[in-house]
């Protein structure tokens, strides 16, 4: 190569050129020798001299000599052609060596009269140039093959000895390299760099080409990783080499120099910084011109992106370089190419969720997460949104991966966006408040795991007096002025949030938000987008588009079914609807809720749901006709269309399931891959995208919260697409188990299965989880197989975990009421009953138990509780009692056999001894000392009723002798605080019986049974525990325990005596009837044990009898049978006389089985007290028959009810017999008529009912109607009347002795005496003014008979007469309570100013009458609906009275 400045310096200097130009010495081409010749003639020698010039020469070769040209012109073209492959081919490698060669190096070098070092580095550079070039491939490569790398190695060796020996000079390579460079593959450089020939820094800072070089370098990196995967032969080597170039780019690049002046590594860090840069744009561009799976530009850049990691980038590189080198990184693609405004942005983002980003630029985002911590992520986020124009789309991804793949993220990003809110209505920055509420929508993109959806998060932050914007005014205006700017970008779902969710604005400034609302609404419909046509159900959180209406009001209608049929009432957002949003029900919701179809023949949900709202007026009548002729006319018509419309739907949820499928298998590739921990979030990321995609558009976790899940055990359902979906994910969940379980230990298995448990837990999937889990555990446990019951268990562990953030679980009836937690419902869902259930239920919580004593092995007891329901670990306790004799004493040592759950990998037989092992654990016995986990009796009692004992794996035997010790020998003996009864034989019997009554309910309701046997007779699992009850009563000897557990039970239930408060009182008092039938009799009336016969104590049983029960057994054991049956009998004519009339009642059945008894056991005639009940009853039959009727037996009420039932069964008019009640005695009558009130009031509470309750003692087996009633009371009283018998006492009854106050009173429930007040006025009609005018109590008795009247009413205490009358035309008159008021109000106004003077002694009676006069009259003129008659309402009468 020429110097184009060699002439001037000849001319300048007499040396003549380098490359012998024409001119001087009369134009001949001088050699170079004579140059050099004539140079040193002119030279002054002197000492040292000769060794300057030596050294000059060989500084002017090294800059500017063309060595080729040299060798050409000195020693001819073979000279120029001098390489060191040629000395080192096949036949001559042998025996050559490099001594040798260095040796043949140093004749030439002398021969021509150059450096040795120049030569030999010349001479390499030849060698490799034709090594790179023997390839032979035409298409561009960066690798060497297995020949060409070996040749190499051969070179570097050689090359090697000459730098030991001085023969080589690094700066002649590198100049030689730099002109060949582009013929050199980039393996070969990278070897020249790995065996310290030279290195890359050297290489390119010794040439100034700055642009050169790194054009070189980008084009053969994007190269090398274009071709890293295209040889497995290759791959390792090509990965090394990538790592080995990025280092050596990040440690030139981004290591602070040590040199002050910073020149001398400023060139190589430009090269490296240069270079990084290059092909990170090269990737950013390449992502957004959009990249075809396995096209070259993607595996360019998939692998260039992998380099980004800590093992790469770390190596020998201090810790600060590589958070250098990522900070930089990822300010670089956040400020890639900023062209998007933020108007783009707020348009745009919701496409830039997690999901919907490149997998690649997700795949950067996490890598450069794993070197920066979230609060240093944070910072830099923040400066460079400060500092910088970003790209809004690589921010909005970047947050979102942020938050979906670190687990810190979310909560610090909430925590970030509020201080950016903070900082925006303190200064009013614009700036501050754009990138708050982009960062807050996107992040709620990724969904409410992560996450406040942006209703949540709206209202949160500005829904409050604690706002942000609550400042001033300024703050306010600021506020609607940025959200009023948004309005011509946003998207529905964002107005629609601002207008239902508005800012909390002062009253004086709410003019700002109405003009908003306004604005916001006008946009709205300019995008066709109605308020009034939401859906109930719609989600604003969604970041889906707007659907139709008609679409919308679809799934509504499903959703409101499902809702229905759960609950079994009409939905609330459905009544909301028909009231607040009149047009969208109607117009919307109603077409498509009647969309005309062929009824079933019994009405399923959808019609129920319809016929609860034509009852509830909410369908207009025309429409519901329309609807119903359709429907008669929809089975005439075949639907064509029906078929492709099904098949079509079922292509279109086959494609978004085999997508979801598809993701559940890469997250298990995931799982099953330990190297691969840091993309589970992104893997669970896209499972929930998928699962969008197939539930469709729907309620997803929204502002409104979800506090109770609607479930139904009985009959759990699912729709098809739900089920699948659900089977899906529990099935990837076992096989995600079972796979990392083969890798490693539950406690190292890592996040995964906590991650995956946050992704089904959604608002709208956790229903759909729990209803699968519940069909599976309830009704298909024992079926499934050991991976299904390790999978499930672990499941539940976690779910269990989450107990806090999940809502309670609402059984639908006929389950009991009560809400429980996920971790109790779940617990519920495990059946005992039977030999292979509960071999089922032992496998389940032994590895529920299992796992989470392995996954977390060194946490505290209260982390244990938390993954563990105490209701599960007594089961497991209660199974090992009943199956394994040694579980029954306790664990001598723990088992050496190791951790149960390793043993659960193992065939089944392999599950009693796990369950063993578990045991023994010293652990688990550690748990079970806490109360709230250790079995008590009382759990033992519950869970033992389950047991149906013929299907019980224990034999007859089995199971008596496992009572017993559990009874006897286990519960009974230990202490109340262990669970025990300390001993007490009687709080055993105690606790027993309240478990079985509470048993028994629990049944009948939760299996809607009919069957009232079930309490003690076919009741499945509880006969062997009544027979346990039975010989514990018996050692006692005496049940007055059972009266007070009886009682106490009775004053727990809820007060009142509305029909449900009735019902659950008649349902309580059943249970105790049966309990009692089918205990010894000296349980009621103890065991007499003196000489002489003495009424045994009773007092407990006469209590519940009066309060509650209508029994009746008199059979006691002493030695006088007789006497002793007289004494109790006597006893209850004064303290129990409901025992009596009921024995009359059923005295046809009951007599010959009294009889019978007696016979058997004693000598003599029955007792007299049973022969009177026998001549009552046969007195009350002759009344009524056409012979003479007998004597009245004494006491004259047992007579009367004797006649009252009579009357009742015969059902003849009694009008008949009016001869024989005139020969009646006056008490006799009295109390008939007393008999006959009760009568009357039965029939209006009971009308019809063919069976007494205990409530209505005084009632035939069938209540009679109450107009025969009204005249059977009518007739009595004009009997009394006709023998002027004053029956006023009848409504002043006491407890005063001597009188027949206590006895009526304990004959008649409370209920009955409370409404004779309306009985009273029933009979108005028949009452004889002039005789009641007469009587001195007349007025006292009718004015308070009237007060309690009007407070029933205000009570509510008339509503059952009230339906009754209203149902009932001929009842109008006498059972409505309205119209009585009014009847007894006119004949109170017109009997008062009759009445003589002494009846006016108590006139604070009559001042209370007057007073309330008034106050009743707005009240009934409003009952009524009619005007009320002056007579009614005037007071002007009572004026004349003081």
């Amino acid at each position: 190569m020429s110097d184009p400045r060699a002439p001037d310096a000849a001319s300048g200097s007499g040396s003549g050129s380098v490359s012998g130009s024409g001119s001087g010495f009369g134009g001949r081409r001088r050699t170079w020798a004579e140059l050099l010749a004539g140079r040193v003639g002119r030279q002054l020698r002197g000492p040292g001299r000769e060794r300057e010039l030596r050294e000059s020469a060989t500084r002017l070769l090294e800059r500017h000599l063309s060595l080729k040209d040299l060798l050409v012109e000195v020693g001819g073209p073979a000279c120029g052609t001098l390489c060191l492959d040629q000395l080192m081919g096949p036949e001559a490698s042998a025996d050559l060596s490099s001594s040798f060669i260095g040796s043949a190096l140093r004749d030439q070098a002398s021969k021509l009269g150059v450096p040795v070092a120049v030569l030999s580095s010349r001479t390499v550079v030849s060698s490799i140039v034709q090594i790179c070039a023997s390839s032979g491939e035409p298409s561009r490569t960066v690798l060497l093959s297995a020949e060409q790398r070996k040749k190499l190695s051969s070179l570097l060796e050689v090359a090697q000895y000459f730098s030991a020996h001085g023969m080589f000079s690094r700066l002649s390579f590198c100049r030689e390299l730099h002109e060949v460079q582009s013929s050199l593959l980039l393996e070969a450089v990278w070897h020249l760099h790995a065996q310290n020939i030279v290195s890359l820094p050297e290489l390119w800072e010794s040439h100034a080409d700055t642009r050169s070089t790194v054009a070189w370098l980008f084009r053969d990196l994007c190269l090398l990783c274009e071709q890293m995967e295209a040889s497995t032969q290759h791959a390792d080597i090509a990965r090394t080499m990538l790592s080995d170039f990025v280092q050596l780019f990040v440690l030139r690049g981004f290591q602070k120099s040590s040199d002050p002046s910073g020149v001398e590594p400023a060139h190589g860090a430009q090269v490296a910084v240069t270079v990084l840069r290059r092909m990170l744009v090269f990737a950013l561009e390449a992502l957004a011109a959009g990249l075809q799976d396995e096209s070259p530009a993607y595996r360019t850049v998939k692998n260039w992106f992998g380099v980004f990691c800590g093992h790469t980038c770390g190596g020998t590189i201090s810790a600060d370089v590589p958070k250098r080198f990522f900070s930089h990184t990822l300010t670089q693609v956040l400020t890639h190419k900023p062209v998007l405004r933020v108007s783009d942005a707020v348009q745009m983002q919701r496409e830039w969720s997690f999901a919907k980003t490149h997998p690649l630029l997700t795949s950067l985002y996490r890598r450069l997460f794993t070197v920066l911590c979230p609060e240093e992520l944070l910072g830099h986020f923040q400066e460079v949104l400060d500092t910088h124009e970003v790209n809004w789309r690589h921010v909005l991804s970047c947050v979102s991966t942020l938050v979906i793949c670190v687990p810190e993220a979310p909560q610090l990003v909430k925590d970030w966006v509020a201080r950016r809110l903070a900082r925006a209505f303190e200064s009013c920055d614009l700036d501050s408040m754009v990138t708050a509420f982009l960062v807050a929508r996107q992040a709620a993109l990724e969904g409410p795991s992560v996450f406040p959806s942006y209703p949540d998060w709206f209202q949160a932050s500005f829904g409050s007096t604690r706002g942000f914007h609550s400042g001033s005014k300024k703050t306010l205006v600021f506020l609607f002025k940025f959200l009023s700017d948004l309005v011509p970008f946003e998207a529905p779902r964002y107005l629609q949030t601002h207008i239902l969710h508005p800012p909390l604005v002062p009253s004086k400034y709410r003019s700002l938000l109405t003009d908003y609302i306004t604005l916001a609404k006008t946009r709205l419909a300019d995008l066709k987008v109605s308020m009034e046509n939401m859906g109930l159900y719609e989600d604003l959180s969604s970041a889906r588009d707007i659907i139709e209406p008609d679409s919308q009001a679809q799934q509504d209608v499903e959703k409101a079914v499902t809702v229905f049929e759960h609950t079994g009432k009409i939905p609330v957002a459905v009544m909301e609807a028909s009231i607040f949003r009149r047009p969208y029900f109607v117009s919307h919701f109603l077409p498509a809720l009647l969309t005309p179809r062929v009824l079933p023949r019994t009405p399923d949900s959808r019609a129920a749901l319809i016929e609860s709202l034509r009852r509830a007026d909410k369908i207009p009548p025309s429409l519901y006709s329309t609807y119903c002729q359709a429907c008669s006319t929809a089975g005439e018509k075949k639907p064509e269309s029906a078929a492709p419309g099904r098949t079509a739907a079922a292509g279109c949820v086959e494609e978004p399931l085999g997508l979801l499928a598809a993701a559940l298998r890469e997250f298990r590739a995931t799982v099953a891959d330990p190297t691969q921990g840091d993309v589970l979030s992104a893997h669970l990321a896209l499972v929930s995208e998928r699962l969008s995609s197939v539930l469709g558009p729907g309620e997803e976790d929204s502002s409104l919260g979800l506090s109770r899940v609607q479930l139904s055990l009985r009959a759990p359902h699912l729709e098809q697409r739900e089920q699948e979906v659900a089977d899906l994910l529990l099935t990837s969940f076992c096989q995600n188990l079972m796979a990392a379980s083969s890798l490693a230990p539950a406690d190292r298995q890592g996040p995964w299965a906590v991650r995956f448990v946050t992704t089904v837990c959604g608002r709208r999937l956790l229903p759909v989880v729990l209803t699968r889990l519940g069909q599976l555990l309830r009704h298909q446990g024992p079926s499934l197989s050991a991976s299904h019951v390790l999978g499930l268990a672990a499941l539940v562990v976690h779910l269990s975990e989450s107990r806090s953030a999940l809502p309670d679980v609402h059984v639908a009836l006929p389950a009991p009421a009560e809400s429980l937690p996920v971790p109790e419902f779940l617990s519920s869902l495990l059946p005992l009953g039977t030999a292979e259930t509960s071999l089922f239920c032992l496998k389940f919580c032994t590895a529920a138990i299992s796992y989470a004593l392995c996954k977390s092995p060194a946490v505290s007891q209260e982390t244990l509780y938390s993954c563990l329901s105490p209701a599960l670990l007594k089961k497991f306790q209660f199974i090992l009692f009943r199956l394994f004799s040694e579980a029954r004493e306790p664990p001598s040592q723990e088992d050496a056999a190791g951790h149960p759950w390793r043993l659960l990998c193992l065939p089944s037989a392999a599950w009693q001894r796990a369950a063993l092992c578990l045991w023994k654990q010293r652990t688990f016995q550690e748990l079970l000392k806490e109360k709230e986990v250790h079995l008590t009796y009382r759990d033992w009692l519950q869970l033992e009723l389950e047991i149906q004992p013929e299907l019980d794996f224990l034999s007859d035997v089995e199971r008596w002798d496992f009572q017993h010790w559990a009874i006897r020998e286990h519960f009974l003996p230990a202490p109340s605080a262990a669970g025990g009864c300390d001993g007490e034989l009687q709080t055993a019997c105690s606790v027993l019986v309240d478990v079985l009554i509470d048993f028994c309910h629990g049944l009948r309701s939760y299996n809607c049974s009919e069957n009232s046997d079930l309490v003690l007779g076919s009741c499945t699992g509880n006969r062997d525990i009544f027979s346990r009850l039975q010989e514990m009563a018996a050692d006692l000897g005496q049940g007055h325990f059972l009266f007070r557990a009886f009682r106490a039970r009775l004053q727990a239930l809820a007060g009142g005596w509305d029909v449900a408060a009735r019902l659950r009182r008649q349902r309580e008092l059943l249970v105790y009837k049966r309990i009692l039938l089918g205990l010894p009799p000296s349980v009621l009336v103890g065991s007499p044990q003196a000489r002489e016969p003495a009424a045994p104590d009773c007092t407990d049983f006469f209590q519940l009898v009066n309060s509650e029960l209508g029994l009746f057994n008199a059979c006691s054991q002493s030695r006088n049978p007789a006497l002793t049956a007289d004494l109790i009998l006597s006893a209850c004519q004064t303290e129990c006389p409901t025992v009596l009339t009921s024995a009359l009642l059923w005295w046809p059945r009951l007599e010959p089985d009294l009889r019978g008894r007696w016979r058997s056991c004693c000598q003599g005639p029955p007792p007299q007290e049973l022969q009177r009940l026998g001549e009552a009853w046969q007195f009350g039959r002759s009344c009524l028959s056409a012979d003479s009727a007998s004597p009245a037996p004494g006491p004259a009420w047992l007579s009367a009810a004797a006649l009252h039932f009579a009357i009742q069964q015969a059902g003849t008019s009694i009008k008949s017999q009016r001869e024989t009640l005139d020969c009646q005695s006056e008490e006799l009558l009295l109390v008939l008529f007393f008999f006959s009130l009760t009568g009357l009031l039965s029939s209006y509470l009971a009308p019809h009912s063919r069976h007494q309750s205990a409530g209505l003692r005084l009632c035939g087996p069938q209540a009679v109607d109450s107009l025969e009633a009204l005249d059977v009371c009518a007739e009595i009283l004009g009997c009394l009347e006709r023998r002027k018998v004053s029956w006023l006492v009848l409504f002043q009854l006491t407890e005063t002795e001597g009188s027949l106050g206590p006895v009526l009173l304990r004959l008649a429930p409370d209920p009955y005496i409370r409404l004779l007040p309306f009985a009273f006025y029933s009979l108005l009609s028949y009452f004889d003014e002039d005789a009641l005018l007469r009587e001195d109590a007349f007025l006292h008795v009718a004015v308070d008979m009237y007060l309690k009247l009007i407070c029933l009413f205000m009570a509510g205490e008339t509503t059952a007469v009230s339906a009754l009358a209203a149902r009932n035309q001929d009842l109008r008159g006498q059972g409505d309570p309205v119209g009585l008021i009014t009847k007894a109000r006119r004949f109170l106004l017109q009997s008062i100013p009759r009445c003589p003077q002494k009846s006016f002694s108590n006139m604070a009676e009559i001042q209370t009458f007057k007073e309330n006069c008034q106050k009743q009259k707005e009240l009934l003129r409003g009952l009524c609906n009619k005007p009320i008659p002056n007579i009614i309402l005037s007071c002007e009468r009572l004026k004349a009275f003081p």
